[in-house]
């Protein structure tokens, strides 16, 4: 059961959070990157602040539980001397943070918005929370060269071999080999191109993050597209290999810059408004924390018309068919229960994640019955655990799952609901009471 005075309010542009680092907690969070060290959940994030004095070396928070959040520090005082001679950057953007034997490898990228003339670099220390040693360039690319340097993830495959994917805009998205020992690219080159979209939407597609699910053995890629400030928001898709490649639900691949820039990569999770809320806009730039048993999306967002960022933590749940969905409402303590057929029949607030929709989607009222006596509701059916399919009969079948949530905007505990229909289309949603 979840306990509502261990769950933080929301408190947008409160000047005095603004002025004081320790009580930052969520807000002022960008590009977040999650690992688990021990009891404590740590979150690495870039340069980026509304108030206060500007500060440059990555910003670091950590977590018990995912919801309450602490002020740790920075992982440097300046930004690394190749990286800032390199690009001219006052801060350092999308980091990551891997392990291998006894060191961690802090990545951080450097550059100048809209240029790439830009630098990825590695710092390794001995504990989680430093100090880190700068290690120098992994890789760097030059104005207009075609690859970017920034957005780097490392990502382990089913050998346990770990990999670099990155990019942002212009060239695309690409992987390349790590060295273990030195946690620098293992082969000369800028990698494989494993992801790219088309030249019209000036190759919107950044922040990639590759998991690997053992259980239906593929590997995801999620990728942020469009705008930063307004249209951002989250894709996947799989692959049976960590190279590629990456197709989406409907088959299409990554690389396929002749079909409309739209069509391409299943959209998960973008902008939304439940009844009684302000809302939520550009999620994106997410990491993935990966449990024994569970999945979790790791992203940042932004109020519509105001300045500022803050972090948001979401639990993915899976289809029956293999395909990772985003729940509609943060992640607030709450545990896996068996969902029950009574517990989700009644009136539910729905959002359709549209492909070519990139504004702010506002819920749609939508009862859930047990039998076809309304035209206008979805007819529920429970398939084995919490897997659900809704059907009605003027809107495609939806597939998904159900699970327990928090409804951030009335304050109660609800169920909420995540499913795609059979071209990939998504739909997510909470009970209402």
């Amino acid at each position: 059961m979840m306990l509502p005075h261990n769950i933080p309010k929301d408190r947008e542009h409160d000047e005095r959070i603004q002025q004081d680092e320790l009580l930052w907690a969520t807000h002022n969070v960008h590009d977040p990157s999650i690992y688990k060290e021990g009891d404590w959940y740590y979150v690495f994030s870039t340069d980026a602040q509304e108030g206060g004095t500007f500060k440059a070396g990555i910003q670091i928070r950590k977590s018990k539980d995912l919801v309450n959040w602490q002020w740790v520090g920075r992982a440097f005082t300046e930004v690394p001397g190749a990286a800032k001679n390199w690009t001219g950057a006052v801060g350092l953007w999308a980091p990551d943070v891997t392990k291998f034997g006894d060191t961690y490898y802090l990545y951080y990228a450097a550059s100048q918005f809209g240029k790439t003339q830009s630098f990825i670099g590695v710092a390794t220390s001995t504990h989680i929370e430093g100090p880190w040693i700068d290690k120098g360039e992994v890789v760097k690319t030059e104005q207009d060269e075609g690859p970017n340097a920034i957005d780097p993830n490392i990502s382990i495959d089913e050998k346990g071999d770990p990999w670099m994917v990155y990019g942002s805009f212009f060239g695309g998205i690409f992987i390349a080999r790590i060295n273990r020992a030195t946690g620098k690219f293992a082969e000369e080159g800028k990698g494989k191109l494993i992801a790219k979209r088309h030249a019209s939407v000036e190759g919107a597609i950044e922040g990639p993050y590759i998991v690997y699910n053992p259980h239906f053995d593929y590997y995801y890629l999620f990728v942020s597209y469009d705008s930063l400030f307004s249209s951002y928001h989250i894709r996947v898709a799989r692959s049976k290999h960590i190279e590629g490649p990456y197709v989406d639900s409907k088959g299409h691949e990554m690389t396929n810059t002749e079909l409309p820039p739209n069509d391409v990569g299943m959209k998960v999770l973008g902008s939304y408004q439940f009844n009684g809320g302000p809302g939520w806009i550009a999620p994106g730039h997410n990491s993935i924390l990966k449990l024994p048993e569970e999945y979790y999306v790791v992203h940042h967002v932004r109020v519509e018309g105001k300045k500022g960022h803050y972090l948001h933590i979401r639990k993915i749940g899976w289809t029956e068919d293999g395909w990772p969905l985003v729940s509609p409402q943060r992640f607030a303590g709450e545990q896996e229960k068996m969902i029950d057929m009574w517990d989700v029949l009644g009136n539910w607030e729905c959002i359709f994640f549209e492909k070519d929709n990139t504004g702010k989607v506002a819920a749609l009222n939508i009862g859930f019955s047990a039998h076809l006596n309304d035209p206008n509701a979805y007819v529920v059916e429970q398939h084995s655990g919490n897997h659900f399919t809704l059907s009605s009969s003027h809107r495609p079948s939806v597939d998904g799952i159900m699970i327990l949530g928090w409804d951030w905007e009335k304050w109660i505990e609800t169920v909420v609901f995540m499913g795609k229909d059979r071209d990939g289309n998504v739909m997510v949603g909470k009970r209402s009471v």
